[in-house]
């Protein structure tokens, strides 16, 4: 019994989506009629449109192939899953149970699909492997090593505590990054305005004078002017210059040259490399702990490194623990990697508790990315009031300095 998305009318003529069982398409297409519903399109989950009345391919069509989970449906999901395997329940009960539960069509969708290559007698890992849109690399990694260890169990629970975590620090430093960026555009736009609106008509008075302007006046008539005159093309330009640094940005060798330069401003040097190597290690954390080969956890972890150079480095200290160096003395060879981590490595080599000791070291360097975050951002919102403060101050005194020589020269 296969999985099949549906797209049906209702009595009302509105559309229902979903996901339904059976034998065949007709066999569904029977069902939703009995139901009342005007079936539309019903296509099989796990397997190719094209091909699933000819074979039994288990290939996804594109359509559920390319749809995602959200990081916290998917969380959500890992945590009741390792709940369901825990209490007894085998893998095709536990999916079972948690399609009945969601209430995402999108995760009904996907985990229909995995349900069905498990019953035609895939394994977890390769089910989810068709998916990769919705499960990362460390995520069929770990169930992999699950599978093969027999505690699936705990390594869904070690994933969905990664998850959580992860997303966690996300929202954390988004919540934290909103209010500066509300600030930064909200001065924006009253400068703009300012120049645009309010200084041409205040300035229009003096002019009708033909007194002598003072030359804070003067350049302050002179910038409105040109926003006035060349606004647009301004905008034009800031727009152009934003979309050539997206599609240059796109190019390897570019890339990685801008990566080199953030490793190199000491501010932003800190920033990048505690990100990154806060994400490596959790994620060799998770891998290693659920029993992934080093080697295989060190490759996957270049996946979650944004970091070109970091990602490099990473993989030529892979290859050196492939041909026997110790992992802290292949990391320590570059001096981007932290010696917070590379300490914690070593004592957890030494140890035999290296999953223990990475993730100490990335909840470290977690705790440390968020500290400097926040000072940042203590820092930039008085900055931007001070330099929002003087702008104003600016235009408040290029048009008041007209004002006093006129009352002088009335005196």
């Amino acid at each position: 019994m296969g999985a099949f998305e549906y797209q049906a009318l209702d009595l009302r003529g509105r559309t229902r989506k979903g996901v339904s069982t059976g034998d065949s398409a007709r066999q569904v297409r029977q069902k939703l009629r009995e139901q009342g519903l005007t079936p539309m399109d019903v296509v099989a989950v796990a397997e190719d449109t094209e091909t699933s009345h000819k074979s039994d391919s288990h290939i996804p069509s594109p359509r559920t192939r390319r749809t995602r989970i959200k990081t916290s449906e998917l969380a959500i999901v890992t945590r009741q899953f390792a709940t369901l395997l825990g209490s007894g329940l085998t893998v095709e009960e536990s999916l079972s149970s948690l399609i009945q539960q969601s209430e995402s069509h999108q995760t009904k969708s996907v985990l229909s699909g995995i349900r069905s290559h498990v019953v035609e007698g895939h394994s977890l890992a390769d089910a989810i492997s068709q998916y990769p849109r919705s499960f990362p690399e460390i995520y069929q990694a770990s169930v992999a090593a699950g599978e093969q260890s027999g505690n699936l169990d705990e390594v869904l629970e070690r994933l969905a505590q990664f998850i959580e975590t992860r997303q966690g620090i996300q929202q954390r430093i988004s919540v934290a990054l909103i209010y500066p960026l509300v600030l930064t555009v909200v001065a924006i736009i009253i400068v703009v305005g300012l120049l645009i609106y309010v200084v041409p008509k205040v300035v229009k008075v003096f002019e009708d004078t033909g007194q002598q302007l003072p030359f804070l006046t003067e350049t302050l008539i002179t910038v409105s002017q040109f926003m006035l005159d060349h606004g647009v093309w301004l905008v034009a330009a800031v727009v152009t210059a934003c979309a050539a640094c997206v599609v240059a940005l796109k190019n390897a060798a570019v890339r990685m040259t801008v990566h080199q330069i953030f490793l190199k401003i000491p501010g932003l040097r800190r920033l990048s490399r505690g990100a990154n190597t806060a994400r490596m290690a959790r994620t060799l954390a998770i891998m290693t702990g659920s029993g992934v080969p080093l080697l295989s956890a060190m490759h996957a972890s270049e996946g979650v490194v944004s970091n070109l150079v970091l990602r490099k480095n990473l993989a030529d200290a892979a290859a050196e623990v492939a041909e026997g160096v110790s992992i802290n003395g292949a990391l320590a060879r570059s001096s981007n990697f932290p010696p917070l981590l590379i300490q914690m490595v070593a004592s957890g080599e030494q140890s035999g508790r290296l999953d223990d000791m990475l993730d100490k070291a990335a909840s470290a360097l977690e705790r440390e990315l968020e500290s400097r975050i926040a000072v940042l951002v203590g820092l930039f919102e008085p900055a931007m009031i001070l330099v929002m403060g003087g702008v104003v101050l600016i235009i408040v005194l290029a048009i008041l300095l007209p004002i006093f020589d006129l009352n002088q020269l009335i005196g």
